[in-house]
């Protein structure tokens, strides 16, 4: 027996794979990579964590598509920021199915606690997901962790899986998951904050101002998740890398919609963006900020280069002048 878990490499997902795989169940795990998870969308960090509880690994990119299908037009709205919980949870799992037949596997699985999320996982959001996954009559979908406080899934009826092996947790406590992640003798798993990005007020703010001002693409999301973002008056866009590890990651993102702008070394300036289409205002009010973020002189004027254009600039008096563009 073959089952699909999806797994998103936290500590519920884990343990739902180890309650099927102590039952001889050979379990896949699979990532949906829908794009804007945090650092735990680490390829080798999930591989690890799945092979601890037993399973292999198979990521799955869907980004375009969650795009096209979900983000901007969910059915059953978002929560507090830009997160349609319950739309995405049902796109995930229809993703799953389709996916059953090139796995050869027989049913899903998932990490879900029944209580444990406000908005997608109480038990009418958790039937909602299973409408969205058109799998109201099917019952492919087995949530191990709160299996006896639901009703049967085919996989329990059809004896493919032994019921009183698995929980009946509920709520939002972590007493019991982190007791078994103990009992297993695991260590390395994230705490359950800091999950999706799109429940992330900040990280909505820019999407939203983005969405505003520019059609979003897959290529578009990694920006979003680094540096400081301001928005000019004129309508450009700014990035400007936060620490040496964002200045790192954002100089190694190729985006044809944005160029960057290079800073005398003398001054260790953050690593910046600019819309590449920037108009001439735009730009000198960008280089004004960037060098608002170093030791510049305000007196002084310095040489900025971008888009094979050079300019002079001087530094805003306060850094304050500066955030006033800041998303």
């Amino acid at each position: 027996m073959k089952a699909l878990v999806l797994f998103s490499g936290g500590l519920d997902s884990m343990l739902a794979i180890k309650l099927l795989t102590a039952q001889s169940i050979d379990v896949i795990a699979v990532h949906i990579r829908i794009g804007f998870s945090g650092k735990e969308d680490h390829e080798v960090l999930l591989r690890k964590r799945a092979a601890m509880a037993g399973a292999s690994l198979e990521v799955v990119d869907v980004q375009n598509r969650y795009l096209q299908e979900v983000l901007f037009s969910p059915r059953y709205g978002y929560g507090k920021q830009f997160n349609p919980c319950i739309d995405c949870h049902g796109f995930m799992f229809k993703v799953a199915k389709e996916l059953l037949a090139p796995f050869n596997a027989s049913f899903i699985a998932t990490g879900e606690v029944i209580g444990q999320r406000p908005m997608s996982q109480t038990r009418d959001a958790l039937k909602l997901v299973r409408k969205l996954a058109n799998d109201l009559e099917d019952g492919l979908i087995l949530r191990p962790m709160s299996a006896q406080l639901l009703e049967e899934s085919k996989a329990e009826r059809e004896g493919w899986v032994d019921r009183s092996l698995l929980l009946g947790l509920s709520g939002r406590g972590r007493h019991a998951q982190l007791a078994l992640a103990a009992q297993f003798g695991w260590e390395d798993y994230p705490t359950p904050a800091g999950g999706c990005l799109l429940t992330d007020q900040q990280f909505s703010l820019k999407l939203r101002d983005f969405i505003a001002h520019d059609t979003l693409c897959k290529d578009d999301i990694p920006l979003l998740k680094y540096g400081r973002h301001f928005r000019l008056p004129n309508g450009a866009k700014l990035i400007v890398g936060r620490n040496e590890e964002e200045n790192a990651v954002l100089e190694g993102i190729f985006n044809p919609k944005f160029a960057p702008v290079i800073v005398e070394t003398s001054l260790g300036a953050p690593f910046s963006l600019i819309s590449a289409q920037a108009g001439e205002d735009d730009l000198q009010t960008a280089c004004r900020i960037i060098l608002s973020f170093t030791k510049a002189d305000p007196a002084a004027f310095y040489t900025l280069e971008t888009q094979g254009r050079s300019l002079l600039a001087a530094a805003y008096p306060e850094r304050e002048d500066a955030k006033k563009y800041l998303i």
